[in-house]
């Protein structure tokens, strides 16, 4: 399988980052005060991303003028500046709307308008990720007392059993399904009008990516799959997810798709995909936004790639 161009990955979001984590920095000794002068700050509220000046990176002065936070982390350095994320108090959001100096944007539509640098995509992914994580994992999963922030936040702890909680990851799979000149996409009831994506679905504990790409399509399509290849990947950070994108061989040709998974499923020609991802199809059927690693992979398929 030859590897995916660097053009066809350029406009992916979430998958540039020059941030150098700080795992050489765990002890709590060396990590920043957030307070430091030269610190840049990725701050959310209520879901979204503050921007100031087409940054999403803010100078402490405007990290100070968005408000108190409810947690903050710090994530690591870009060239050499420490940088924090904070979930901004909600009980700050009257205020913020009413900031001048502040755009409150979904992080999803932040990637999807291609305002910011790619590598602040790709810090923002993981700020959001670590914030999220540590809105839900407040309590000690071993024993149920509250845990406290530690290594910057990329830890927590409890202080009653001694356990130790770090963040993580769930890897989804994500595939082009092909037959010959065709390719197997479907649209979930909760997709735009018109929409269709390849199929995607969560890995199981003690399976592999090729077994859980075998699994989730036939029980989405009752289509089997023989031979599986890696594509690419993308951080998915809703809530924290990493989309490993695959191309897969169809056995089989009779789709019998899910209903509640799927509300259509269909073999889609190369050129009927090509016109789907131009924005250019006769019925209006359309694909994903570019900024998703569906819509790479069907460019892959269409290119020849996959």
């Amino acid at each position: 399988m030859p590897e995916m161009p660097d053009e066809r990955l350029a406009r992916l979001g979430f998958v540039r980052s020059r941030l150098v984590r700080h795992s050489a920095e765990a002890d709590e000794a060396t990590v920043p005060p957030s307070g430091a002068e030269d610190g840049l700050h990725a701050a959310f509220c209520a879901d979204k991303v503050l921007v100031a000046g087409g940054s999403a990176l803010l100078a402490p002065r405007n990290r100070d003028r968005a408000g108190r936070a409810a947690v903050e982390i710090f994530l690591g350095r870009l060239d050499g500046r420490p940088v924090f994320a904070a979930e901004i108090d909600p009980a700050e959001a009257p205020r913020l709307a009413d900031e001048p100096a502040f755009r409150c944007v979904d992080l999803r539509g932040l990637a999807v308008e291609g305002s910011l640098e790619p590598h602040e995509l790709g810090l923002l992914a993981t700020a959001r990720s670590l914030l999220q994580w540590h809105a839900r994992h407040g309590f000690c999963a071993n024993c149920g007392s509250p845990s406290l922030v530690r290594a910057g936040g990329f830890r927590r702890e409890c202080p009653t059993c001694g356990a130790h909680h770090f963040p993580r990851v769930d890897p989804v799979v994500i595939m082009l399904i092909r037959r010959g000149d065709a390719c197997l996409l479907g649209r979930a009831p909760r997709f735009p009008e018109g929409m269709y994506s390849c199929l995607a679905g969560f890995l199981e504990p003690g399976e592999t990516i090729e077994d859980a790409v075998r699994r989730e399509t036939y029980e989405e399509t009752r289509i089997r799959i023989g031979a599986v290849s890696y594509l690419a990947s993308q951080p998915w950070p809703f809530p924290s997810s990493l989309m490993i994108g695959c191309v897969a061989e169809a056995l089989d040709e009779t789709i019998v798709p899910d209903p509640t998974e799927l509300a259509d499923a269909r073999w889609f020609p190369r050129e009927e995909v090509a016109a789907m991802l131009g924005r250019r199809h006769g019925a209006g059927i359309s694909a994903p936004q570019p900024m998703a690693i569906a819509h790479a992979l069907m460019r892959a398929f269409v290119d020849g790639q996959a």
